[in-house]
């Protein structure tokens, strides 16, 4: 137990979320609590992860939740492990929700040069109907950067995609690649513009924000197979799409090969994503929990064979494996999925309730003398 690298958890605590301020000392080892002296509070060590209150070992949790990522079924974990299927489901919502946090906490904070960026969507067999998933990808470090599931597979679906990407981005200056669906264009359109300040009262004009290009891939089908694809400039201009796909290495033309190849990885750990299978979604909840589980599975844990970087000469490996959250400058280290399900996400820094009415006698300012 280490309070070095704790912080308070309670969210009426003047230091919650600060690490390092010397208020958090061990409460009990046997318990495995610690004690914050400002609040007075205390906390168990696994508190805001999948592992707080955990009846079983965590080493079992780990296990079950790594062979989930993987697409391992449900049916041979419970024969595996004895457990029961509703015990798996609720490990997988908990760590859906945590992932879902720490994606929202490091992916979608603004500080990553997306520079190429590539959107899909695809439909899951739901019970009772259909979903459709859309989902978007930083192609030079191969970053998941979210996924959103919509009924129906319209403007909203797409823009609250779009919405994800310029959370994360740190520059609107990008370059997107998508298929043919008329949204892509008004939704991007819309949510890459900025507030025009003039200091007038009212609602301000949206401006568009400089350095947004926008290529689409049109794929005409003549009986289930492709007779003709089309590359199609619809934001800036061909050349300034060529010079960024040059300086990424992602291509000579406009295309979404990344993102159907992460649409496959998808499609192998998450069976209701599957074409020809009988496996079904049961709710939405669920679906949403095993997207960010394997999401961020895909941007810490594994590694990426294309990111690989070359060690220098004489050095007892001949490549240095890298994640796509290591390639976006997100982490300098490869992840284990214990390390993933143990990250504590911060509470946001606390700020004082603004005081209502007139302010005390001993805080009111001394009059001043008058010179004469």
């Amino acid at each position: 137990m280490d309070p070095r690298i704790q912080f308070c958890h309670n969210a009426a605590c003047p230091t919650r979320g600060q690490v390092g301020r010397g208020n958090i000392r061990v409460q009990s080892r046997q318990e495995r609590r610690y004690r914050c002296w400002t609040c007075q509070a205390t906390f168990a060590e696994t508190t805001g992860t999948p592992y707080y209150r955990l009846h079983r070992a965590a080493e079992v949790m780990t296990t079950v939740l790594t062979l989930l990522c993987h697409g391992c079924p449900l049916q041979a974990i419970v024969a595996a492990f004895g457990l029961d299927e509703r015990t798996v489901a609720a490990w997988q919502a908990k760590a859906g929700g945590h992932g879902r946090v720490v994606h929202e906490h490091l992916v979608l904070a603004g500080r990553i040069d997306l520079q190429h960026v590539q959107a899909d969507e695809l439909w899951v067999k739901r019970v009772g109907g259909r979903l459709w998933q859309a989902m978007a990808l930083a192609a030079p470090s191969r970053l998941w950067l979210g996924g959103m599931l919509s009924p129906s597979r319209d403007r909203t679906l797409i823009t609250n995609l779009a919405r994800q990407v310029r959370a994360a981005a740190s520059s609107p200056a990008i370059l997107v690649c998508v298929d043919g669906l008329a949204s892509y264009v008004t939704a991007f359109q819309r949510v890459f513009r900025r507030p025009e300040q003039t200091g007038r009262s009212g609602r301000p004009r949206l401006l568009a924000e400089g350095g947004l290009l926008l290529g689409q891939v049109v794929k005409r089908s003549v009986k289930r197979h492709v007779a003709d694809v089309e590359q199609r400039v619809v934001l800036g201009t061909a050349a300034a799409i060529a010079a960024v796909l040059a300086a990424t290495g992602t291509g000579t033309m406009i295309h979404t090969a990344y993102i159907e190849r992460l649409n496959a990885t998808f499609r192998a750990c998450l069976a209701p994503l599957g074409r020809r299978g009988r496996a079904l979604a049961r709710t939405e909840a669920a679906l949403t929990a095993g997207m960010y589980l394997v999401g961020c599975a895909y941007n810490f844990c594994w590694a990426h064979a294309s990111l690989r970087l070359a060690t220098r000469p004489g050095s007892r490996l001949r490549w240095r494996e890298r994640t796509p959250a290591m390639a976006a400058g997100l982490t300098d280290h490869r992840w284990t999925m214990d390390e993933l399900l143990h990250y504590q996400v911060p509470l946001p820094i606390w700020v004082p309730p603004k005081r209502r009415g007139r302010p005390p006698q001993h805080l009111k300012p001394e009059p001043q003398p008058v010179a004469v």
